[in-house]
């Protein structure tokens, strides 16, 4: 018997990035979304009487390693030394999703697996036990043991469930063009050496936290949009309209242009009801993402990037709910248990 789980992705609503810290890491305010674009992990494991647990890692995508490279490797070994769980685990990665795009495809590889291991097993790690772990494998490791909005302070790692966004439409565009996350930052603290020397920066870290929590965590009733689509009671059009962006656009795209073409594509339309509500970066790329009032828009803009011979998905946005109902394949009560409280 085995457990197969959807290892679903996620978008940035927002990236802002802090100077360097004296751990080499950068700080980062970010509004994670989960999507219901996934992989597949499938864990089989049975306990052993004695000796060593064994991990075996494989995979459908060449690109994947299958030793303890890989994030899913990184998360099971010190999950199961804690637990003293003695057990051989077999985790098999069917890619449907890019390979190091923005995504956080191999991050939610490592939660699935996780997840997994305690499904087949019948026993969960304490919630600040898994979220520990998670967080020594990835920045964006935590964020899928949660699911839905969720606040990513520290260097991402530090996260906090927010009010769900509704579900909404969203196309992400997959360029062939690789982009170096280490570059980015040292890109982003030459800049930021610049903006230092003309002038005081402004804390891009305060002035997200702000938006975030402006429009996240008031109701908002009191009429003040003035369209038809913005209705009172949509945070995401409120949050749209505080200005919100991902820092990493600064230098990424003047490395690879393309990608702020790609963003304008997804952006733009001859019909302004076909237009996104909000496109930006995801992460430090090299996915691009836009997202829709209607399947009609959506559809739309995968054709306008098809058309530019861009390669993308559509999916959409998964709130938490939905999120850890859908997770596990087989029966629905069994997937709730292992959300993190």
């Amino acid at each position: 018997m085995s457990t197969r789980i959807r290892s679903f992705s996620k978008i940035n609503l927002g990236l802002a990035i802090g100077p360097s810290r004296p751990d080499g890491f950068h700080g980062l305010t970010t509004l994670y979304q989960t999507l219901a674009a996934h992989d597949l992990v499938t864990v089989e494991a049975r306990r052993i009487s004695g000796g060593k647990s064994r991990i075996v890692l494989s995979t459908n995508d060449e690109r994947v390693p299958t030793d303890n490279r890989n994030t899913v490797w990184k998360m099971l070994e010190p999950a199961i030394a804690l637990s003293k769980w003695s057990v051989e685990v077999h985790a098999h990665i069917e890619k449907r999703l890019p390979v190091q795009g923005g995504m956080g495809a191999g991050s939610a590889n490592a939660a699935a697996a996780l997840i997994g291991l305690q499904h087949e097993l019948g026993e969960r790690l304490a919630a600040a036990d898994g979220l520990k772990i998670a967080s020594g494998v990835g920045s964006d490791v935590p964020l899928f043991l949660v699911g839905g909005a969720v606040l990513g302070l520290g260097r991402g790692e530090a996260v906090y469930p927010m009010p769900d966004l509704p579900e909404t439409h969203c196309v992400v565009a997959l360029p062939e063009v690789g982009v170096s996350t280490p570059q980015a930052f040292r890109d982003w603290d030459v800049l930021y050496a610049e903006k230092l020397t003309h002038g005081p920066s402004s804390d891009r870290l305060e002035e997200l936290s702000r938006a975030l929590s402006a429009c996240l965590c008031e109701p908002h009733s009191s009429g003040v949009f003035s369209s038809r689509e913005d209705r009172p009671g949509n945070p995401l059009l409120a949050l749209v309209r505080t200005g919100i962006e991902n820092d990493f656009e600064e230098v990424v795209f003047r490395q690879h242009p393309s990608l702020g073409d790609i963003k304008r594509i997804l952006v733009c339309s001859a019909q302004p009801e076909q237009s996104a509500l909000y496109a930006a970066l995801s992460g430090s790329g090299s996915a691009v993402f836009g997202l829709y009032g209607s399947e009609k828009a959506a559809e739309a803009a995968e054709e306008r990037l098809s058309a530019k011979g861009i390669a993308s998905l559509r999916t959409k946005t998964l709130p938490r709910g939905a999120y850890w109902r859908t997770m596990i394949e087989g029966p629905r009560s069994s997937s709730s248990y292992w959300a993190i409280d």
